[in-house]
């Protein structure tokens, strides 16, 4: 019996080292902050938890019914000494994991810009971050590059210590976009935007995935994130644009459908606002985009003037400036001191602007 526990026992470390240590060894400067910090949340918990399990098997093993050199006191129960001990220890290491948390939390809040690029390096003030935009979809990752103007597919590119800018949504249910290596996960919600910067700090091929259920497909929901240097991601850049396609609202309406273990795929050119109707689900023909709708129910919502006028207010929220804005709000735009502008004509809508209630406030400020 004693062997073949020796032998179950020896076999242990070769078992675990087989085991990815990513997460505390990574390549990226945010989660090698966030590794150091379960290191240290570790050590200040094992404080108490060493010594709890060194003393059960101690006061299993002295307090035994064979041992006659143990004290026997049945009516014991209660010791000031050993209450401080037993509460003053917790609470302190309670306080330094408080302290130790809302440091790191506001140290590695993922929608702050990056404030440095590793320990040694500080962020270049010159230096713009890669903006990169992702849209979760059933079951793949879409990357859209806007300074590149290319797109990809389940796959991902950055280059060595430059900050990354990535923003995020979803097409579908909630997803969690997680690259071990490069930063903790943050969530992707259709409808919303969230943001994450990181920065990768050595060159390598690197698993990304979903790391939250959403469908069949989902252990399939994986891409790849290539670290590269400057000269490595202009190249890559290249082979996307000489072997992709265009992204249009057409191709991004076939691209949503549900598959599984898409195969990884370019396209050469993003039509223009199409992340803007992404993240406001209105990529379909017909759509209202949420952020118009938002503004339909600040004037006036779904009653009958919500309705008489939803196509009229359609493209409200992106007027180019605040006299467009005033135009489709008044029916007209006070040119320089003169009278109102005709609201110009909208292609597909007729008929007459209905007034705003004058319970609203009316339109005074915009």
């Amino acid at each position: 019996m004693n062997l073949l526990r020796l032998a179950a026992l020896s076999i242990v470390p070769v078992l675990l080292s087989g085991c990815n240590l990513v997460v505390l060894e990574p390549a990226g400067d945010i989660a090698m902050q966030q590794g150091q910090l379960i290191i240290y949340a570790t050590v200040l918990m094992l404080i108490v938890i060493v010594p709890v399990m060194a003393l059960t098997v101690f006061f299993a093993l002295y307090y035994r019914a064979s041992n006659r050199k143990a004290t026997y006191a049945p009516e014991w129960d209660h010791s000031v000494s050993l209450e401080i001990v037993v509460w003053s220890l917790p609470l302190a290491i309670i306080i330094c994991l408080a302290g130790l948390t809302w440091v790191a939390t506001h140290r590695l809040e993922p929608y702050d810009d990056l404030r440095r690029i590793s320990a040694e390096k500080a962020v270049d003030a010159d230096v713009i971050p890669l903006t990169i935009q992702v849209a979760a979809l059933d079951w793949k990752w879409l990357f859209i590059y806007p300074e590149q103007g290319i797109a990809t597919v389940n796959e991902v590119a950055a280059i060595v210590d430059r900050p990354v800018e990535f923003k995020l949504t979803s097409a579908t249910v909630m997803n969690s976009f997680y690259v071990p290596a490069l930063a903790g996960q943050i969530y992707a919600m259709a409808g919303m935007e969230t943001e994450l910067n990181a920065v990768i700090n050595e060159p390598g091929d690197f698993e990304g995935f979903s790391a939250n259920y959403s469908g069949n497909g989902f252990s399939q929901m994986r891409f790849r994130f290539h670290g590269m240097d400057e000269q490595g991601f202009e190249d890559w850049v290249a082979g996307v644009r000489a072997g992709g396609t265009h992204l249009d609202r057409a191709t991004w309406v076939e691209l949503a459908a549900p598959s599984v273990g898409h195969a990884v795929t370019y396209f050469d050119s993003v039509e223009d606002d199409l992340w803007r109707r992404i993240l406001n689900l209105c990529v379909e023909e017909g759509r209202l985009c949420q952020d118009d709708m938002m503004m339909v129910d600040a004037l006036g919502g779904g009653g009958l003037l919500g309705l008489y006028n939803r196509e009229i207010f359609a493209g409200i929220c992106s007027a180019e400036d605040s006299l467009s804005l005033y135009s489709l709000l008044q029916g007209g735009a006070p040119a320089a001191g003169g009278p109102m502008s005709p609201l110009p004509a909208r292609p597909g809508v007729s008929g007459t602007v209905l007034e705003m209630p004058t319970t609203m406030g009316g339109t005074e400020g915009y």
